[in-house]
This record gives C-alpha cells, structure tokens and sequence, in this order.
C-alpha cells in the first residue's frame, strides 16, 4: 500500500499525475473517499498524465460517466454517488466502460461493488484531522 499526504488541491492533482502516468488501457480505478476529499481533484491527475487538461475535468455526479480524449489513453470517468444500485449503472450504458480500451475512474465505486471486475485498484482519499489529506492506494484486489 502506498501512502502519501497532501496539503492542497495542487499536491492532489500532482499525486493523481504521478499514479497516473503508471496505469494502462484497461486499467480500473475506485475513488473512495467522502463529499469534497479530493475525488474529482485526483482524476483530474489522472486526466493529465494522459495528456489531457485537468480543467475539463468535472465530477460526473449528475450524468454518472464522462469521457475524456486526448493523445493519451482516453479516460471514462464515472460516479456512482447518486446510484440506487448496480443495475442503475448498467441500465445508463455506463457500466460498459468498465471493461474499456480506457482507463475507468469511479468515484464512489462501494455503490457498484458487484460489478468491480479482479485488478481493481482502489484509491482512498480522506481528511486528516491535524490537515491535509491522506491518499492511500491499495494494490489491485486490495478491496477483497
């Protein structure tokens, strides 16, 4: 498991850069963390280690998934936050991004465990109580 703090949205998106830049096609990524623990800020990370700017980046809260393309990866970033249950996700055509040519970030990914497929990598993200926020990233299958 690797650890890290970060002290600002800055720190979050340079920490979702670096992870980033290590995934491949195919790669699926569970963001767990509360409402406002640096989700969305961590894809946007993500977003630009694939080649794309961070600031299309936006939480998919009401449409569930985005998609993002660039000359990098193409990145499907879905959330689950507002999901009654798994078969919501697949009854939106969402679910089809999880087993994608794309890397699949899902914020709220505990919503959907069913359809989690083996290799997920969960990233959870929390405040601290004395500041900042603890990144934590679990190997695949960490969240079994």
């Amino acid at each position: 498991m690797t650890k890290l703090v970060s002290q600002s949205a800055e720190e979050t998106i340079r920490a979702g850069e670096a992870f980033g830049s290590g995934l491949r096609a195919g790669a699926v990524v569970g963001l767990v963390g509360d409402l406002g623990a640096g989700k969305t800020h961590f894809a946007k990370g993500v977003a630009l280690s694939q080649g794309l700017d961070p600031e299309q980046v936006s939480s998919p809260t009401f449409t569930i998934a985005h998609e993002y393309r660039g000359d990098g990866i193409p990145i499907y970033h879905l959330d689950c936050y507002r999901l009654e249950d798994e078969d919501e996700l697949e009854r939106s055509g969402a679910h089809t991004y999880i087993a994608s040519d794309g890397i699949c970030l899902i914020e709220w990914p505990q919503r959907i465990e069913a359809l989690l497929p083996p290799g997920t990598i969960l990233v959870s993200i929390r405040h601290e109580p004395e500041g900042g926020r603890l990144i934590q990233i679990l190997p695949p299958d960490g969240h079994g």
